[in-house]
């Protein structure tokens, strides 16, 4: 797995880490029980503080997605199929905030919008 930061976007970075690996392990790339890279080797391949790629680390454990074992390293989580829908309908409903301001700009309805999607679904 390759993380890579990008200085020039708006994200900060252990935001970025946590995304990639989040991605990673939603994908399937991770397996459950893969060992992670740990803290302070990553920050050192990315040359950045382990501050950083520690809070990153710490928000996927938060979310359920790695756990830590004492003296061994973070893993990734056995996959939690809630966890994932939940994940899964949180990314459907900020693309449907989208599709929402881009449709009052162009003066659709939601009948508008409920056709459009007939439509691609029927295809």
């Amino acid at each position: 797995m390759n993380i890579f930061i990008d200085n020039k976007s708006g994200a900060p970075i252990y935001d970025q880490i946590y995304s990639q690996i989040k991605a990673a392990i939603i994908s399937g790339e991770l397996k459950e029980d893969d060992a992670l890279p740990s803290i302070r080797s990553l920050a050192k391949d990315l040359r950045i503080s382990v501050i950083t790629t520690k809070r990153a680390y710490e928000e996927l454990e938060r979310e359920g997605f790695i756990y830590t074992v004492a003296a061994k390293g973070c893993f990734v989580a056995p996959k939690n199929t809630e966890l994932l829908r939940e994940e899964t309908l949180r990314q459907i409903e900020n693309k449907m905030d989208e599709i929402i301001k881009l449709s009052s700009s162009a003066n659709l309805t939601t009948d508008d919008l409920i056709e459009m999607i007939k439509n691609l679904t029927e295809e």
